[in-house]
C-alpha cells in the first residue's frame, strides 16, 4: 500500500473519531439538560416576570429547562400534578394543599417555600378598627380556606376570640364577639365590591387590585405569626417525587436573593419573599 493511500486512510479514521466523539458530546450536552413543568396560575404581568427570573436562574445555574403550564381555576394545579400532566406546581399555600388533599385523597407535598401575600382589612367607612362601632358589619370571603384566614385576621386585630382547638376557622368557632361584629360571609370576588355596603371587608390582595385599592389603604394587615404561617405560599410535588434533583433545583433558583429583589420591585410590601422570614 502507497504511503499516500496509508495517510488519506489515517485522516479518514481521524475525521470519524472526531466527528463520532462530536456528536456523542453533543448528544450528551443535549441530554443533561432537564425539562421541569410547573403549573402556574394565569396571572399579571408582574407574575410573569417572577416566574421568568425563575426560569432563567434555573436555566443559568442548574441547566433546567423549566416550562411554565398557566392555569385559570384553581382546582386544575394540583390534578395536573397528580396526573401527570406537570411535574410540580407554584401556586397555593400550605392550607389550601391540606384541603385539597383531604378532599382529593391526594398525596402532594411541599418542597419549598416561595411569598405569602397578607390578606388586608379595608374600609371606607372608618379609618382603624378600632373606631368601628358595637354591632359593625364586616364582609368575608365564604369559601373554607379564605374564610378562616379571615377570621384568623379579625381575632388577631382583638375583635373576636375563638373555641380552644380551632385551626379551621368559621363563624361558629367564635367563642367571644365583644363588639358584637356581624359577619356577612360572601364569594372572595365580592368583598370589595361590598365595601360600600358594610363597615369593613377582609379582601385578598389579588380581588383588592382588581377593584383599584391600594394595599396601603388598608386599616388592617395580617401579621406575620404562627397564625400566618400556613398561607406562605409553595412548591408542590406528588410525595414519591419531592426529593428529585431537578425540582429541588428549582426551589434553589427561587429561593434567590434576585427573585426577593423582584419580588420587593414589583409588589412592594403587597407581597413578600417568604422563605427566610420569621414568623413570631
Amino acid at each position: 500500500m502507497k504511503r499516500s493511500t496509508k495517510w488519506i486512510i489515517g485522516i479518514v479514521v481521524i475525521l470519524v473519531i472526531v466527528v463520532a466523539g462530536y456528536f456523542s458530546f453533543a448528544r450528551k450536552s443535549a441530554t443533561s439538560s432537564q425539562t421541569v413543568t410547573v403549573g402556574i396560575m394565569s396571572g399579571t404581568s408582574k407574575d410573569d416576570k417572577v416566574w421568568n427570573e425563575v426560569a432563567k436562574i434555573a436555566k443559568d445555574k442548574y441547566k433546567l429547562n423549566v416550562k411554565y403550564k398557566k392555569f385559570t381555576d384553581y382546582t386544575q394545579p394540583n390534578k395536573a400534578v397528580a396526573n401527570g400532566d406537570v411535574d410540580i406546581d407554584a401556586f397555593q399555600h400550605y392550607d389550601f394543599l391540606d384541603d385539597w388533599n383531604k378532599s382529593n385523597k391526594g398525596n402532594l407535598v411541599p418542597i419549598g417555600q416561595t411569598f405569602i401575600t397578607p390578606i388586608r382589612v379595608y374600609s371606607k367607612k372608618v379609618k382603624s378598627l378600632n373606631d368601628l362601632k358595637t354591632g359593625a358589619t364586616i364582609a368575608v370571603p365564604n369559601d373554607a380556606t379564605n374564610e378562616s384566614r379571615a377570621l384568623f385576621v379579625l381575632k388577631n386585630a382583638g375583635l373576636i376570640t375563638f373555641k380552644p382547638g380551632t385551626t379551621q376557622a368559621t363563624v361558629s368557632s367564635i367563642a367571644k364577639n365583644p363588639k358584637k361584629i356581624k359577619i356577612k360571609e360572601l364569594d372572595a370576588s365580592q368583598t370589595a365590591r361590598a365595601l360600600s355596603d358594610v363597615d369593613a371587608a377582609v379582601i385578598n390582595t389579588n380581588f383588592a387590585q382588581t377593584a383599584g385599592l391600594n394595599y396601603k389603604s388598608a386599616i388592617y394587615v395580617e401579621p406575620l405569626n404562627k397564625d400566618s404561617k400556613k398561607w406562605i405560599n409553595i412548591v408542590a410535588a406528588e410525595k414519591k417525587d419531592k426529593n428529585k434533583k431537578a425540582y429541588k433545583e428549582y426551589v434553589k433558583a427561587f429561593q434567590t436573593k434576585k427573585v426577593k429583589n423582584l419580588i420587593h420591585k414589583e409588589y412592594g410590601n403587597a407581597e413578600l419573599a417568604a422563605w427566610d422570614l420569621k414568623f413570631k
